[in-house]
């Protein structure tokens, strides 16, 4: 059998970040290549009934009767915020709690505090020019260790497993086509949480704003009351946004909107925006406050600017609390496996809540990882050993 660090060393090799600017789906050939690749290995350990349509799906059939049907879903794709080509892992065994210096960054406890919970662990790193890819390719080697361990262990009574990788998670796109009914399970986890405990049914209601501004260019020297500065409306439209409500002056159930790029000159500018809150009133009230803003700057600048403004999925609170055993399930696994559960809030999303209002209830569980998205990005071996094992427990 192979360990859950050497698949996952071998998972993050592969390029498979998404491209929310593409139209096809999966938006990247390169997450068409992970997919086929990981249907060999489903195949090669001995999973049934393996399909690559997008998504790779899989079964390990139930030995046992009158059990549940449980899913497990984790993301092939890494995020665009950070490249994901070319990624060279780096390996510090017996990590002694000091900075450990990457190509021309340098992660530090002082930052990430929550290093110097793994001294004496194996922790994995990227080299600092990519992501790693822990989000969320460890928990794709998590799922399949632990199948491969109870495919060697026909012993241990379980129902059936369900199996799902998805692509373009990252983008908001990962189930947009992902047959729940043919899937067929009771229920479901997504393994794509942080660290090592974390038990997630709470996540943002999520919408993305596209702000368009066409100027118009004259020459300065004689611009007065005609030139419109499109970068410069735009930046009116971003001081008018609450100061403090942003994602680095955020945290717990606080909501936020972030921009997350913005480009431009006079002539035209574009302003992208993610919007975020938990509760959904508080959400349709950022909403419209975003809207009043742009509306009063129609008024101020003759009609020059464009809203596009739309959901992307909402919290699954709603669904996950008429199926409470299920949390129940996995914080007992924990207890088990001598974990302590950390029942958080998700500041972000996951498959699992748009699952969730598809009709497949879907916690998240955490994969071990930290630092999401970034350079910074880590994890460590014992922490993946830990996922598998309450994947195991889960089951059992």
């Amino acid at each position: 059998m192979k360990t859950v660090t050497e698949r996952f060393l071998t998972y993050v090799k592969h390029h498979t970040t998404s491209d929310e600017a593409s139209d096809t789906f999966p938006s990247t050939k390169r997450q068409l290549a992970f997919a086929a690749f990981l249907a060999k290995e489903c195949e090669a350990i001995g999973l049934q009934s393996v399909s690559v349509d997008g998504y790779v799906t899989a079964l390990l059939p139930g030995n046992t009767a009158n059990a549940p049907t449980i899913g497990f879903i984790s993301h092939m794709d890494t995020s665009p915020d950070a490249s994901g080509e070319n990624v060279l892992s780096n390996i510090v065994e017996n990590y002694d709690g000091k900075a450990i210096p990457l190509n021309g960054t340098v992660l530090s406890p002082k930052e990430f505090p929550s290093l110097k919970e793994y001294i004496g662990q194996t922790l994995i790193t990227s080299d600092g020019t990519t992501l790693l890819g822990a989000d969320d390719k460890a928990g794709i080697a998590e799922i399949l260790t632990a199948a491969e361990y109870l495919l060697a262990h026909p012993e241990i009574p379980h129902g059936a497993i369900r199996i799902a990788f998805t692509p373009d998670e990252e983008i908001g796109k990962g189930v947009d086509f992902f047959d729940v009914d043919k899937f067929h399970a009771d229920f479901a986890y997504t393994l794509d949480g942080g660290r090592i405990g974390e038990l997630e049914y709470e996540n943002f209601n999520a919408a993305r704003a596209i702000i368009r501004i066409k100027g118009k260019n004259v020459h300065p020297g004689s611009a007065k009351n005609v030139m419109k500065n499109a970068a410069l409306i735009g930046t009116e439209i971003a001081s008018l946004l609450p100061e403090r409500e942003t994602p680095a002056k955020t945290e717990g159930y606080e909501g936020f909107f972030h921009l997350c790029s913005f480009e431009g000159d006079v002539t035209s500018a574009t302003l992208n925006y993610i919007i975020r809150d938990f509760n959904a009133d508080s959400f349709a009230h950022r909403k419209e406050l975003l809207r009043l803003i742009v509306e009063r700057k129609n008024a101020q600048y003759n009609n020059c600017i464009e809203l596009d403004l739309h959901d992307e999925y909402y919290n699954m609170l709603s669904q996950i609390e008429p199926h409470m055993e299920i949390v129940s399930l996995a914080k007992q696994a924990m207890l088990d496996c001598g974990i302590t559960p950390i029942i958080q809030p998700i500041r972000g999303g996951t498959d699992g809540a748009q699952l969730s209002f598809m009709g497949l209830p879907c916690p998240n569980l955490g994969t071990g990882g930290h630092a999401y998205h970034g350079p910074y990005e880590h994890i460590t071996a014992e922490g993946m050993d830990a996922a598998v094992n309450v994947t195991l427990e889960i089951i059992r």
